[in-house]
Protein backbone atom coordinates (compact mmCIF):
# COMPACT_ATOMS: atom_id res chain seq x y z
CA UNK A 1 0.00 0.00 0.00
CA UNK A 2 2.83 2.43 0.75
CA UNK A 3 4.16 2.10 -2.83
CA UNK A 4 0.76 3.07 -4.22
CA UNK A 5 0.54 6.05 -1.86
CA UNK A 6 4.05 7.16 -2.82
CA UNK A 7 3.25 6.84 -6.53
CA UNK A 8 0.06 8.85 -6.10
CA UNK A 9 1.91 11.57 -4.18
CA UNK A 10 4.53 11.77 -6.96
CA UNK A 11 1.80 12.16 -9.58
CA UNK A 12 0.12 14.93 -7.59
CA UNK A 13 3.43 16.77 -7.16
CA UNK A 14 4.33 16.38 -10.83
CA UNK A 15 0.93 17.73 -11.84
CA UNK A 16 1.34 20.71 -9.52
CA UNK A 17 4.80 21.53 -10.94
CA UNK A 18 3.50 21.28 -14.51
CA UNK A 19 0.55 23.52 -13.72
CA UNK A 20 2.94 26.19 -12.40
CA UNK A 21 5.14 26.08 -15.50
CA UNK A 22 4.67 28.95 -17.92
CA UNK A 23 5.66 29.65 -21.48
CA UNK A 24 8.27 32.39 -21.62
CA UNK A 25 7.60 35.38 -23.77
CA UNK A 26 10.74 37.15 -24.93
CA UNK A 27 11.12 40.02 -27.33
CA UNK A 28 13.84 39.84 -29.94
CA UNK A 29 15.31 42.07 -32.63
CA UNK A 30 13.82 41.51 -36.07
CA UNK A 31 16.01 40.83 -39.08
CA UNK A 32 14.80 44.04 -40.77
CA UNK A 33 15.75 46.16 -37.76
CA UNK A 34 19.06 44.31 -37.41
CA UNK A 35 19.95 45.13 -41.03
CA UNK A 36 18.97 48.77 -40.50
CA UNK A 37 21.10 48.96 -37.35
CA UNK A 38 24.13 47.37 -39.03
CA UNK A 39 23.87 49.77 -41.96
CA UNK A 40 23.44 52.83 -39.72
CA UNK A 41 26.43 51.77 -37.63
CA UNK A 42 28.73 51.30 -40.62
CA UNK A 43 27.53 54.65 -42.01
CA UNK A 44 28.31 56.38 -38.70
CA UNK A 45 31.87 55.05 -38.82
CA UNK A 46 32.23 55.88 -42.52
CA UNK A 47 31.37 59.50 -41.69
CA UNK A 48 34.53 59.48 -39.54
CA UNK A 49 36.55 57.74 -42.29
CA UNK A 50 36.63 54.39 -40.43
CA UNK A 51 36.11 51.23 -42.46
CA UNK A 52 34.42 48.79 -40.09
CA UNK A 53 32.21 45.75 -39.88
CA UNK A 54 29.04 45.88 -37.79
CA UNK A 55 27.36 42.70 -36.64
CA UNK A 56 23.96 42.58 -34.99
CA UNK A 57 22.93 39.52 -32.98
CA UNK A 58 19.66 38.57 -31.34
CA UNK A 59 19.16 38.19 -27.60
CA UNK A 60 20.77 34.72 -27.72
CA UNK A 61 23.87 35.95 -29.56
CA UNK A 62 22.92 34.52 -32.96
CA UNK A 63 23.86 36.67 -35.96
CA UNK A 64 20.91 38.49 -37.54
CA UNK A 65 22.82 40.93 -39.78
CA UNK A 66 26.36 41.87 -40.74
CA UNK A 67 27.59 44.74 -42.90
CA UNK A 68 31.24 45.10 -43.85
CA UNK A 69 32.35 48.44 -45.25
CA UNK A 70 34.47 48.61 -48.36
CA UNK A 71 38.13 48.33 -47.35
CA UNK A 72 37.34 46.98 -43.88
CA UNK A 73 39.93 44.38 -42.89
CA UNK A 74 38.96 40.72 -42.81
CA UNK A 75 39.69 40.54 -39.06
CA UNK A 76 36.84 43.00 -38.45
CA UNK A 77 34.27 40.32 -39.27
CA UNK A 78 35.19 38.02 -36.39
CA UNK A 79 35.90 40.92 -34.01
CA UNK A 80 32.51 42.54 -34.56
CA UNK A 81 30.68 39.22 -34.20
CA UNK A 82 32.52 38.35 -30.98
CA UNK A 83 31.86 41.78 -29.48
CA UNK A 84 28.16 41.53 -30.32
CA UNK A 85 27.97 38.00 -28.86
CA UNK A 86 29.76 39.09 -25.69
CA UNK A 87 27.48 42.08 -25.23
CA UNK A 88 24.30 40.08 -25.80
CA UNK A 89 25.45 37.28 -23.53
CA UNK A 90 26.47 39.54 -20.65
CA UNK A 91 23.73 42.12 -21.32
CA UNK A 92 26.25 44.98 -21.12
CA UNK A 93 28.83 47.07 -22.94
CA UNK A 94 32.03 45.21 -23.74
CA UNK A 95 34.10 48.27 -22.79
CA UNK A 96 32.74 48.06 -19.24
CA UNK A 97 33.44 44.33 -19.15
CA UNK A 98 37.02 44.93 -20.34
CA UNK A 99 37.54 47.50 -17.60
CA UNK A 100 36.08 45.17 -14.98
CA UNK A 101 38.34 42.32 -16.11
CA UNK A 102 41.40 44.59 -16.01
CA UNK A 103 40.66 45.92 -12.52
CA UNK A 104 39.01 42.97 -10.77
CA UNK A 105 40.92 39.76 -10.17
CA UNK A 106 37.64 37.85 -9.90
CA UNK A 107 36.66 38.88 -13.43
CA UNK A 108 39.98 38.28 -15.19
CA UNK A 109 38.92 34.82 -16.33
CA UNK A 110 36.11 36.25 -18.46
CA UNK A 111 38.63 36.31 -21.32
CA UNK A 112 38.63 32.51 -21.24
CA UNK A 113 34.93 32.13 -22.05
CA UNK A 114 34.67 30.77 -25.56
CA UNK A 115 33.46 33.42 -27.99
CA UNK A 116 33.96 36.37 -25.63
CA UNK A 117 35.99 39.39 -26.77
CA UNK A 118 36.59 41.98 -24.08
CA UNK A 119 37.31 45.02 -26.20
CA UNK A 120 35.19 48.13 -26.59
CA UNK A 121 32.66 48.11 -29.39
CA UNK A 122 29.89 45.77 -28.22
CA UNK A 123 26.67 47.45 -27.06
CA UNK A 124 23.35 45.84 -26.12
CA UNK A 125 20.18 46.70 -28.02
CA UNK A 126 17.42 47.46 -25.56
CA UNK A 127 13.67 47.80 -25.98
CA UNK A 128 12.86 49.56 -22.75
CA UNK A 129 14.85 47.70 -20.11
CA UNK A 130 14.86 44.40 -22.01
CA UNK A 131 17.95 43.37 -24.00
CA UNK A 132 16.71 42.18 -27.40
CA UNK A 133 20.09 41.88 -29.10
CA UNK A 134 23.45 43.58 -29.44
CA UNK A 135 25.61 45.34 -32.00
CA UNK A 136 29.34 44.81 -32.29
CA UNK A 137 31.77 46.94 -34.27
CA UNK A 138 35.31 46.14 -35.33
CA UNK A 139 37.77 48.17 -37.36
CA UNK A 140 37.95 51.71 -35.99
CA UNK A 141 41.31 52.70 -34.49
CA UNK A 142 40.26 51.89 -30.93
CA UNK A 143 37.45 50.14 -29.13
CA UNK A 144 36.14 53.43 -27.79
CA UNK A 145 35.61 54.59 -31.38
CA UNK A 146 33.94 51.29 -32.28
CA UNK A 147 31.58 51.89 -29.37
CA UNK A 148 30.85 55.46 -30.51
CA UNK A 149 29.79 54.11 -33.91
CA UNK A 150 27.61 51.43 -32.29
CA UNK A 151 25.91 54.08 -30.15
CA UNK A 152 25.37 56.29 -33.22
CA UNK A 153 23.76 53.36 -35.02
CA UNK A 154 21.51 52.73 -32.04
CA UNK A 155 20.58 56.41 -31.93
CA UNK A 156 19.55 56.20 -35.60
CA UNK A 157 16.99 53.47 -34.83
CA UNK A 158 16.02 54.60 -31.32
CA UNK A 159 12.44 55.48 -32.26
CA UNK A 160 11.87 51.89 -33.42
CA UNK A 161 12.96 50.42 -30.08
CA UNK A 162 10.03 51.76 -28.04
Amino acid sequence: MSKITLAAACLVLAGTAAAGAQVLQERNISSALAVELAQATVAACAAKNFAVTATVVDRAGIVRAMVRADRAGPHTIDASRAKAFTSASARGNTSAMAETAANNAGARNLVHIQGFLLLGGGVPVRAGEEVIGAVGVGGAPGGHLDEECANAGLQAIAAKLR
